[in-house]
């Protein structure tokens, strides 16, 4: 049948080989889109048209009246990096302008002078759920506001390769591992500004086949540096001295050991997460790594820390911090360690020096120690994590809790049951 879409005057047509009425919109389909070779223009309805060029080029267009009486044409992106759906998409958007009174033309030029800062805090806001603690928000944030200063106040849609390279060479090879995270973070806000059309073209940020033919590659970069880890066997003489000192971040620090948690989890415990009749602690997936929910068994130490905190307990927090109902910051174990004078640690280092003493002075298995510390497995290993890791953790953070207060130092600890 013969459609006909009538525009200012003017008559414009398309075969559609249906043999039923088209409705006043979606008439297109998405293999319809892709095979139509012959140039012209074929009609979504609504205003949505795909415009053909002799060359074969695609190109999606919004239609509409402006102010009234008056037709307007504006461009919603090539095709097919602009999918049937996605023009549908931005189509919408544009007639929801039109009906509040504005122009989505003048609106999008509007937005168009965009500055990489702008984008980048509209894209922190969008994503910001994606971060398990607010030191990665923070992180993110300073990337943005310090590393990319130089930037920060230009146009999104000026930026190039240059201005990337102007950013990443001067860190490149002094600092490879935050280099590389500046820069993924870098073509991400860009990817983000393109996504809402305020730039255009390839982003200049991209690593394969644009930036690894200019920087180094990262195994030719400085090698990179881990957390420091403290020799498991002078982790007994540490605890010891923990005991001695009355503060919360004591308390705290030595829980982390004891438990082989991270920093963020131990910090943001809660009491309604402690099963003090299971001695289980359960890390909710919101605060994990892995977005995955983690069962601590608690040794008896362990299990003895939080009652003596439990009886004296304000806040929902297990180790409240200065602020009212909230917990310890997260520099009290680097303070603390400074002032004990401790040079060869760091907190998240513990872990380390609890794997090491797993794989060198246990027979527990590496699917054992690995569930311990909440590393993602897969396989076979899935399997045993999901079944019968639980009850054999235990007995492994036991014989950990045993070795760090001073027992059974000489001897491998044997795998019961």
């Amino acid at each position: 049948m013969l459609c006909v879409a009538r525009y200012g005057g003017t008559i414009e047509r398309t075969i559609e080989r249906t043999g039923a009425m088209a409705s006043g919109r979606n008439r297109l389909t998405a293999t319809a889109v892709e095979k139509r070779k012959k140039a012209g223009r074929l009609f979504d309805g609504a205003g949505l048209i795909l415009n053909i060029k002799p060359s074969g080029a695609k190109s999606w267009l919004f239609r509409y009246t402006y102010p009234p009486g008056k037709i307007r044409e504006m461009g919603l992106g090539p095709y097919p990096a602009v999918t049937l759906a996605k023009a549908r998409e931005r189509a919408d958007e544009c007639r929801s302008m039109v009906a509040d009174g504005l122009d989505p033309k003048a609106e999008r030029a509007k937005e168009s002078g965009k500055t990489f800062g702008e984008a980048a805090d509209g894209f922190v806001e969008a994503m910001k759920s994606r971060w398990t603690n607010a030191k990665s928000l923070h992180q993110w944030k300073r990337t943005f506001t310090a590393t990319c200063a130089p930037i920060r106040n230009m146009p999104a849609a000026e930026i190039g390769t240059d201005d990337v390279l102007s950013i990443l060479q001067p860190i490149w090879l002094k600092t490879p591992e935050t280099a590389s995270r500046v820069r993924g973070r870098i073509e991400s806000v860009l990817d983000y500004a393109k996504a809402k059309n305020w730039r255009t073209g390839e982003n200049p940020a991209r690593w394969r086949g644009h930036l690894e033919n200019i920087l180094p590659k990262r195994d030719k970069a400085k090698t990179v540096v881990h957390h420091a880890a403290m020799p498991y066997a002078d982790v007994p003489s540490l605890i010891s001295d923990l005991q001695t000192r009355p503060a919360i971040a004591a308390r705290a620090l030595e829980f982390l050991i004891l438990t082989a948690t991270r920093t963020n989890e131990t910090l943001g415990a809660q009491w309604q997460e402690i099963d003090f009749d299971r001695a289980l602690w359960t890390i909710p997936a919101a605060r994990m790594k892995q977005r995955k929910p983690h069962e601590v068994p608690l040794s008896a130490r362990a299990l003895e820390i939080v009652r003596q905190l439990n009886e004296v307990r304000y806040t929902d927090f297990v180790f409240p911090g200065q602020k009212h109902n909230r917990p310890c910051s997260n520099m009290v174990f680097a303070m603390l360690l400074r002032r004990m004078k401790v040079t060869n640690a760091t907190p998240h280092g513990f872990r380390s020096s609890f794997r090491d003493w797993a794989g060198d002075r246990t027979s527990f298995t590496r699917e054992v120690a690995e569930a311990a510390l909440a590393h993602t497995v897969g396989g076979v290993e899935a399997a045993y994590r999901r079944g019968t890791a639980l009850e054999k953790r235990r007995q492994l953070m036991d014989a950990w809790a045993n070795f760090c207060h001073g027992q059974g130092k000489a001897k491998v600890v044997k795998l019961h049951g």
